[in-house]
């Protein structure tokens, strides 16, 4: 549980989205009129409890506990909710600016885990990759997928396409971009804190 509140009234929690870094800087936020055209067209709202006209309206009310909750981590940015918003608010960018908000108060760790093997394609590979971990579910999803994921580099070169990985080079170039922004670290501190706690469990 997070206990410095990042505001002090409703409206200061909708102003700190508003000003973050990821903010596309519209007053979109600020004029939302609660229509729900955002829900009524979301992919994830259909088929989970997530919710985009709750979550402005949490944000309105200045509920921090937004930071905990499980359902933000069910969008996956389509950007559907942007395309149809009546007044230009974005409810997938305010999604990413409350996660990082948690995650810079280290909440979020457990649903981060998951992902890690994006962020270790990206800083091992200079390329986004699926992790492993997902492998079983999509090859229950998508027929053929697997035979396909093993046979790419020979479907690629049989299409007369060069190798999916960068040169060495800006591999490490890459590496290097990341370790000195502090991105290296973070993918450490929330490895550990996920192995740290099942250690604590076992």
């Amino acid at each position: 549980m997070h206990t410095q509140k990042i505001s002090e009234t409703p409206l200061d929690f909708a102003e700190a989205i508003k000003e973050d870094i990821k903010s596309s800087k519209y007053d979109g936020v600020l004029k939302c009129v609660q229509c729900g055209m955002c829900t009524s067209t979301c992919p994830a709202a259909r088929h989970s409890n997530y919710n985009p006209r709750e979550i402005m309206e949490r944000v309105f009310e200045g509920d921090e506990t937004l930071l905990e909750d499980e359902d933000l981590w069910n969008c996956f940015y389509c950007y559907t909710c942007h395309s149809t918003c009546p007044v230009g608010n974005s409810v997938c960018e305010v999604n990413q600016i409350i996660k990082q908000f948690a995650i810079s108060k280290g909440i979020a760790y457990e649903q981060l885990y998951d992902y890690l093997g994006f962020a270790d394609s990206y800083f091992n590979a200079a390329i986004g990759a699926i992790p492993s971990n997902f492998y079983e579910e999509i090859s229950e999803d998508v027929d053929g997928w697997w035979e396909f994921r093993q046979h790419l580099s020979e479907i690629r070169e049989e299409l007369g396409l060069g190798p999916v990985s960068p040169p060495q080079e800006v591999i490490d170039e890459v590496s290097l971009i990341l370790t000195n922004t502090g991105f290296k670290d973070r993918m450490d501190k929330i490895r550990q804190s996920k192995e740290g706690n099942d250690e604590a469990s076992s």
